[in-house]
């Protein structure tokens, strides 16, 4: 399985921002998907996931609204949209593909891994 994720790059805040990551082989539907991010300096934090079945899961901080996952199991895609950003969101960003139908908060709940996309906010 690889997953390719692209989107990110340099936007003013208070701007929008969609991501995508597309994975390779047939069985997309059946895993759920994460995204995770890692600013400067700091370890990988859990972002959003997305169950088989459709239900999220995010972030104490991200459930506030700003965060939307989604995904297109016909495309094998999953997405991240992020509104209203802010300076502390800027981090690379990550999609995984979890070893189960259910998506946890925790690394080593996920086996496949994208390269990272950046997102860098400006004030």
């Amino acid at each position: 399985v690889q997953l390719q994720a692209s989107g990110g790059g340099l936007v003013q805040a208070g701007g929008s921002l969609s991501l995508s990551c597309a994975a390779s082989g047939r069985t997309f539907g059946t895993y759920a998907m994460g995204w995770f991010r890692q600013a400067p300096g700091k370890a990988r934090e859990f972002v959003a996931a997305i169950h088989s079945s459709g239900g999220r899961l995010y972030c104490a901080d991200c459930a506030k609204g700003r965060f939307t996952i989604s995904r297109d199991n016909a495309k094998s895609t999953v997405y991240l949209k992020i509104d209203s950003l802010k300076p502390e969101d800027t981090a690379v960003y990550y999609c995984a593909r979890s070893s189960a139908p259910v998506g946890l908060t925790t690394e080593d709940n996920y086996i496949y891994w994208g390269q990272g996309t950046q997102v860098t906010v400006s004030s």
